[in-house]
């Protein structure tokens, strides 16, 4: 799929746009078209320029750009565009938290281009002299390449998996492998990435190394050999894959998936059991008989243990809860009955409120929560009181005409500076579900950050906090906030926490979920969806919730609609 470098192409245009100073409604709308191509389930290659223009977002001119990247590998306008602008200015662009204009006022005034020229500037006090350049924002700035550094290491599992999933499916088509299946911390879902991990059997290891080695995409082959092959794709990804015995398939598959930590726990337990176990099987220790292999449950069995999910394969007691049949009823994606953070076309999302609706049914949904922006987010077009009287008015018109489905009439409503919210309890009253989060403001104190999220859950017409820590994997650190104080004041008053299932996100992550299950917090698991093919991104979610032992019983919208208004009047009544 092109998908993802057509995201890049569209984001690295937008930010030389910016650079440069073009018109902000321009670079808006490559912003928005990048994130919309990078959700589509579909290889961009195969649409045709009109299927292209029916993508939200894309018009006439970028789909005759996707056009020409499919074609020739290359967009001429981008080309142009970075002729434009001095080498180097790309690498500053990539650094978290440094915005376009900051590098344009860097490379104006002290013609730097390069990370090593700005880390040095950053130390030795030269860029304190340029205007609203002070200690902080050089601190800032310090973080921000470090942060790139250790990106450039490990990537966040959003950008990994889906090509994983390519390489997956290739295989499947083109060599001739019987099991395959991801290994490692993909398998495991944990939140970055290092590399990709394959495990196959295979009736010619030979064939399906060659096929492999030679795939669309790869730009060096660092290994082949008959049960190891390893390959660096064209965007930095290093891929290895195995070629194992059939009856060795399963131990393979418990061994490479890890972690490290869990399968130090496994062999010490089959040591005390006379037992040991490597990638080949399970064996006794006296005579070398294997005891299993083929199957990766049969490890477990023959420890005496109960299967152990790979999510949870990260020596937190899963091991002490398997031996004693304590393991958890892990959560699963059909047990999901609806999405409780959703945008349309009235604020920052692409499509009506009909339209995204039915999409959520169509994904066998009961119902979902409409939460626009408030006001004070002005970049998201966010309602105002006037406008979201007007949305909840055409929210009951939809729900007239939908049948087993319900649209919550919600918000996504922003918690000001303050700590006050941006709709007053008049406007919130009236909603089913209300929504808050923090948009502004990342760089204040850890006390007053943690103020303002304590004073919008002790409304008692706020439902869910979203996205707690505002962290984006890769780009945005969290910001400064006493979890501790937030896990106690919402097991206080009631108020759920959301894993926001944004793959950037994975926003409360799975060691704070965990804490919050162990405290009766009630958890959402949210998309945070603006294009109708976001809802796919609850595997995320779930995948984090897993990591954490949440069950269905922990989570808020694994409930009907009917136990859901309930929980959400408990919580008004409490508060």
């Amino acid at each position: 799929m092109i998908n993802s470098e057509i995201a890049k192409i569209f984001d690295g245009i937008a930010d030389l746009l910016e650079v440069k100073g073009d018109n902000p409604f321009r670079i808006r709308a490559y912003r928005r078209a990048a994130q919309n191509v990078l959700t589509l389930p579909d290889d961009l290659s195969t649409f045709s320029l009109d299927d292209l223009m029916a993508v939200p977002g894309i018009g006439k001119d970028l789909a005759s750009k996707i056009t020409e990247y499919a074609e020739t590998g290359t967009i001429t306008a981008w080309e142009e565009l970075k002729a434009e602008i001095p080498e180097g200015i790309l690498d500053l662009l990539a650094i978290p938290g440094l915005g376009p204009k900051t590098v344009k006022l860097i490379f104006d005034t002290l013609q730097i281009t390069s990370l090593e020229a700005l880390e040095r500037a950053a130390r030795t006090g030269g860029l304190e002299q340029l205007p609203h350049i002070k200690e902080k924002t050089v601190e800032n700035i310090l973080k921000g390449i470090a942060m790139l550094k250790r990106g450039r290491e490990r990537l966040p599992i959003g950008t990994v998996l889906p090509v994983a999933n390519e390489i997956i499916d290739y295989l499947k088509d083109h060599a001739p492998v019987r099991n395959i299946s991801l290994a490692g911390s993909l398998r495991r879902w944990k939140e970055t990435i290092k590399d990709i991990d394959i495990l196959v059997t295979a009736d010619s290891s030979k064939k399906v190394m060659d096929v492999f080695v030679r795939m669309p995409g790869v730009a060096d082959t660092v290994s082949k050999g008959p049960t190891k092959s390893s390959v660096v794709l064209s965007d930095g990804i290093s891929v290895d894959l195995r070629v194992v015995e059939k009856d060795s398939y399963g131990a393979a598959l418990q061994y490479f998936t890890g972690s490290k930590e869990h399968n130090i726990k496994m062999r010490e337990r089959a040591v005390k059991k006379g037992l040991k176990i490597n990638e080949y099987g399970i064996f006794q220790e006296k005579n070398g008989k294997k005891l299993g292999g083929k199957r990766e449950e049969e490890i477990y069995t023959v420890l005496g243990m109960d299967y152990i999910e790979p999510e949870m394969r990260e020596d937190r007691g899963e091991i002490e809860a398997a031996l004693s049949h304590e393991l958890p009823a892990l959560l699963t994606e059909k047990d999901i009955r609806g999405d409780l953070h959703v945008h349309s076309n009235w604020s920052d999302g692409s499509h009506p409120i009909e339209e995204i609706a039915r999409e959520a049914k169509k994904r066998g949904y009961e119902y979902i929560a409409l939460t626009d922006h408030s006001k004070g987010l002005g970049v998201a077009h966010g309602l105002t009181e006037e406008r979201i009287r007007k949305q909840m008015r055409e929210i009951d018109r939809v729900n007239s005409r939908m049948k087993g489905f319900t649209i919550l009439k919600g918000t996504e409503v922003d918690i000001k500076s303050d700590g006050s919210l941006d709709f007053p309890d008049s406007i919130l009253k009236h909603l089913d579900i209300v929504v808050a989060s923090v948009h502004s403001g990342f760089k204040q104190s850890r006390e007053k950050i943690t103020y303002r999220l304590v004073s919008a859950m002790k409304n008692p017409f706020v439902t869910v906090i979203a996205h707690p820590t505002g962290r984006l994997i890769g780009e945005r650190d969290a910001y400064e906030v006493d979890m501790e104080q937030i896990l106690s004041v919402a097991a206080e008053t009631g108020t759920a926490i959301e894993i926001n299932a944004y793959p950037l996100r994975l926003d409360l992550n799975d060691v704070y979920a965990r804490k919050a299950k162990e405290m009766g917090i009630p958890i959402v698991i949210s998309t945070d969806t603006h294009i109708a093919t976001q809802y796919a991104y609850m595997s995320y979610g779930i995948a984090v919730a897993r990591r954490a032992w949440l069950e269905k019983k922990d989570v808020i919208n694994s409930r009907g609609i009917r136990a859901l208004k309930k929980y959400i009047a408990i919580k008004r009544d409490r508060s």
